[in-house]
């Protein structure tokens, strides 16, 4: 019995550590981004956002001029 108990505590007091230490890890990760690929700034996003509405744009012209109707058929499968 003393055996098993011996394997719970070893286990239990490993994972702690091993929890411990991924969540170390992973800050010292996170920390060795530079600031620049952690975050867009508000004229960036707004850049990217331009233009994802210009390419929707044009995807939905091509889309009314080969696929007739394709909004009312969309609308009707919601």
């Amino acid at each position: 019995m003393e055996f098993f108990e011996f394997i719970i505590a070893l286990v239990a007091v490993g994972g702690t550590f091993v929890t411990i230490w991924v969540a170390l890890l992973y800050r010292r990760k996170e920390k060795k981004l530079p600031a620049a690929e952690q975050a867009y700034n508000l004229s960036q996003l707004s850049e990217l956002a331009n233009s994802m509405n210009q390419r929707i744009d044009t995807l939905e012209s091509i889309l009314d001029a080969e696929v007739p109707g394709w909004r009312e058929q969309h609308e009707q499968q919601r």
